[in-house]
Order: C-alpha cells, then structure tokens, then sequence
C-alpha cells in the first residue's frame, strides 16, 4: 500500500513520546499522550507508526527472513572472505565460532520491543478516543492487535523466553513462559479474524493494500497454531485454538477471500522482470511494505536486509551486488527436480545460467548458488535498479516487499490441518510448479514437508517448518559436513547436530539487554 508507505515516517513520531527504559526509546516530538489520541484521525496516525514499527524491525542487524534461511539447510551463513564470523556462528549454532559477535540480534531485539510498544500504547489509549458514530474502532484495534501478535511470534520462535509486555512499560521485566506469549498471540490473532470485515480479495480497494486484513489474521492463527503444537508438543494453541478452528479459518479463506495462485511461480519475483505481476498480486495475503526512499537522516522504510542475498560485490544483469550472505546449498538445488519451474524461479545457478562471476575471492562459503526470489537487481549497464528508482543506494533503497504469508501457503496448511479437499489443495499447488510434467503425490505429512520446502524457499519458513517437527528432527536435517570456497579455496565446513539441541534451536538473546537488565534477562542454553 503506497499511500501508507508514504505516511509511515511522518506519522510515526507521535507513538514515540515518553522516555522508555526497557525499550530505551527516547521522546523525539513535542505531542504527548496528554495532548494526543483524543480522535478518530489521532488513532489512525499511531496506527500507521505501528505498521512503520513493523516495517523497521529488520533495518539494522539480522533480519528474521535472512536468519530463518541462515539457520535452516537452505543456506549457508556466507558473506564476505574477509568479513567476521558472525553468520556463521549462527549458522552452525556454534558461539566459539565468533566469540565477539554477542549481539547479532541487538539491534531486531530493539527495533521490535519498539514496535510492540507503539501497539501497547495505542492499545492503552483507544478507550479515551472520542470514537462518536465511528465505526473504526474495531477496525483500528483489529490492525494494531495483528501487528502486536505477528512480532511476538518472530520473537518468541527466535529466542523462546522473551519478556511479554501487553501494556506499556519503562522497566525491565523477567522472561514469561512461552505459553504466556503464544496466549496472547492466539488471543490478538483471535480478535483480528473476529472484527475485520471479510471483503474478499477481488473486492478491496487497492489505496488499502498492504492493511492487515481478515484472511491475514485467520492464515498467521494456523501458522501459529502449527508451530507452537508442534515445537512444544501441545494439543491446541495456548488453550485458545484448536486444530478445528484453525482449519476452518484456512477454509474460510479459500473459500471466500478471492485469493488465487499466479499461473506461473517465476512471475510472482520482481527478478522475472517484465513478466512480474506485481506486488499485492491475487496470491499475497500479507506483506511487509517497503519503499525506495530510506535514507540515513531517520527515514527507514526500504528493504535494508535484501541486499545480503545478492551475489558478492559483483552485478550481473539483471542480479545486481550485495554481501553475498545466505550461499544456497547444494543440496537444496538437487532437492528440486529439473521439470520443476520453481527450481530456476528460486536459485541463481552461475553453472547453468552461464554467468560470468569472477568474485569467488571475495565470496566466503561459495557453492556456485545464489538466492533469487529476493536478490537486488540490475540494468544491462549494472546500476542499481534500487538506485534508478530513486534509492539513496543499493544497500537502503530496495524496495522490494516481503511477502510474508501466499496463498499456496494457506492451501497447504489447510492440506497438512487434514481438510476434506486435501489432495485438491495440495495438487493445486504441484500442477503449477511441474505443468504439463505433473504426476499425483499421495498427500502425506512428509510429502507436504517436502512441498512446502520447494515452494517456500527462501521466504522464511523452512527452518520453523523443521522445528516443529521437533528439535532431533531438525538438527539431523540441518547437520552437514561439506566442502565449500573460503576465498576460491576448498573448505571444509561442519555444522553439528549436537549444538542445535542443545539451543532447543533457540537464539541469543543478546548479551547488551543481559547486561542493561542487570541480571533480569536470563541467556539460552547454548549460549
């Protein structure tokens, strides 16, 4: 959506106000909550400084798509030849990797703390608005309470005990059990599907695109209700969902939220160029919007994080250069069958699309395998085609969104949940991927692991797809012992099994908030 995109920077300053110490957030205006959320018009500013904390939770430090590749057999950590070892500490869960690198989430445990803090405030702040015969108000809580619960649950899937701040706070509280904050998760997710309206796809205006919606609370309440059963081996969701009710919710978005898969996967990426469909296409239920206009004076609405998929310090049209973090692994590219479209829609293969890449020097962890779904991009001269649209440069100005749940995505879960049309959903999502080579799979948990794998590589699921199937489950699948180029020199590289049990695959929490509660905030095993 734009025109939100647009409001974001603007707007958001009035959720700022008032020092926090837990969130060390600092006033940056003169609008107080004494002189401000009196209107209908004030609430629906601070909520747009809640979309914009969603939006700046990956600016700084690791982003949570790239992590979530990083962790998973995706992907290497990469980066640099001569860069520190940070990613690969995080990728082969292994802290004396890189000893000095303990606040690689530093900067996302903030950014995100603030976010659930502009939502907390105007949470707090709803009954003093003088609604009058508006309606919004359960539109706005609706939007805020999605956006609360949507950064819980990247947060407690990372680091498992995490503060649970449900109203606005300045002191540092201890870590509350997981099932405390799925509870509330479950609960917003709940009161989101329960009040926005159910305008199907094909319906909305497109000025709201990129507004929290209906179909998007009732798909994160199955996302969540996958994972928190599975991981923690629970019968429902925190006590407040069960497996029925999170079908019926996917069920209620087939059916009626007029979404629908794009006819060929390569044109749902911005790197198929003219054939791209767009952005807030027929099969995007929720995305993190991003702009071209970040700039280093407060202004933090690009894509910072993609750049580090791009390929080392070099363009090649139509990919152009990042930090080259996120090496696809081979085993990845031989999972994909050659009559598979999603294969060469995913993975940038120097071999086989003949590119001429001379920067293995300066490529730690080179497999010759480079994301593509989200790569900067370049014109045939190799300039940023983030700059030629306007961005300050190619690390800030990428403006490509993330797009966080697909229609695919709800068909499968739906298939996984075990609804009646299961071995339709499923199909559906297979006949796109291999067209006229289509050969019917039995739907089985395995089979629809495998799929989902495929089919969302690279976008941030696989590494909680593996958790939680349990946490032996997924350190076998995720260790490896493998040659690799450090530099153009053939490395040996080992990720144990041994080290993601002991995490619980969890991640550090980091050692500056340890240090700032004083003791408060406790590390993970492993850590």
């Amino acid at each position: 959506m734009k025109t939100l995109k647009i409001y974001m920077t603007v707007l958001s300053v009035v959720i700022l106000s008032g020092c926090s110490k837990f969130l060390d957030v600092e006033p940056i205006t003169q609008v107080t909550d004494q002189n401000f959320y009196k209107t209908p018009d004030d609430a629906f500013k601070a909520l747009v400084g809640c979309y914009d904390g969603l939006q700046q939770i990956w600016a700084n430090g690791m982003s949570f798509p790239v992590a979530s590749e990083v962790l998973s057999d995706n992907t290497f950590g990469g980066t640099g030849a001569s860069d520190g070892f940070g990613y690969q500490m995080v990728d082969e869960f292994d802290k004396t990797r890189s000893p000095a690198d303990q606040n690689m989430f530093g900067d996302n445990w903030i950014a995100y703390y603030r976010g659930i803090h502009r939502c907390n405030t105007l949470i707090s702040k709803l009954d003093q608005i003088e609604w009058g015969s508006s309606n919004l108000r359960a539109t706005y809580e609706s939007e805020v309470r999605f956006i609360r619960a949507y950064l819980y649950f990247d947060m407690v899937r990372l680091w498992g005990n995490i503060p649970l701040l449900s109203v606005p706070t300045d002191e540092y509280v201890p870590q509350s059990n997981p099932e405390d904050v799925y509870k509330l998760i479950a609960e917003d997710l709940m009161f989101a599907a329960d009040n926005l309206a159910a305008t199907p796809y094909t319906a909305q205006n497109a000025a709201t695109y990129g507004r929290v919606t209906k179909w998007a609370a009732q798909a994160l309440l199955a996302r969540a209700y996958l994972y928190y059963t599975g991981y923690y081996n629970k019968p429902d969701l925190a006590g407040v969902i069960d497996k029925a009710q999170a079908l019926a919710g996917l069920e209620s978005i087939i059916s009626t939220g007029g979404f629908g898969l794009v006819e060929d996967f390569a044109n749902l990426w911005p790197v198929s160029l003219t054939k791209y469909v767009g952005e807030d296409n027929k099969e995007t239920i929720f995305a993190i919007k991003y702009t071209f206009t970040s700039d280093y004076d407060g202004n933090t609405d690009g894509n910072h994080w993609m750049v580090m998929f791009g390929m080392r310090e070099q363009s090649i049209y139509p990919y152009g250069n990042g930090w080259g973090g996120g090496t696809v692994n081979p085993k990845l590219w031989n999972a994909f069958s050659d009559n598979d479209t999603r294969k060469s829609a995913s993975i940038i293969s120097i071999a086989k699309e003949a590119l001429p890449f001379t920067n293995q020097s300066k490529q730690r962890e080179y497999t010759g395998y480079y994301v593509k779904k989200y790569t900067p991009l370049s014109d045939k001269d190799g300039n940023s085609e983030a700059v030629n649209h306007g961005g300050v440069n190619f690390m800030i100005g990428q403006y490509q969104d993330y797009v966080s749940i697909r229609y695919a995505d709800v068909l499968l879960m739906a298939a996984e949940l075990g609804s009646t049309n299961a071995q339709t959903y499923f199909d559906d999502v297979r006949k796109r991927a291999y067209k006229a080579n289509f050969t019917a799979l039995p739907v089985t948990k395995e089979n629809i692991m495998k799929e989902r794998q495929l089919e969302f590589a690279f976008e941030g699921h696989r590494y909680w797809d593996l958790l939680r199937q349990g946490v032996d489950y997924a350190a076998n699948n995720i260790a490896q012992e493998i040659v690799v180029q450090n530099a153009g020199v053939n490395t040996n590289k080992v990720i144990k099994a041994s080290n993601i049990v002991q995490t619980k695959g969890l991640q550090q929490i980091p050692y500056s908030q340890i240090t700032l509660s004083n003791g408060t905030l406790l590390q993970n095993a492993g850590w």
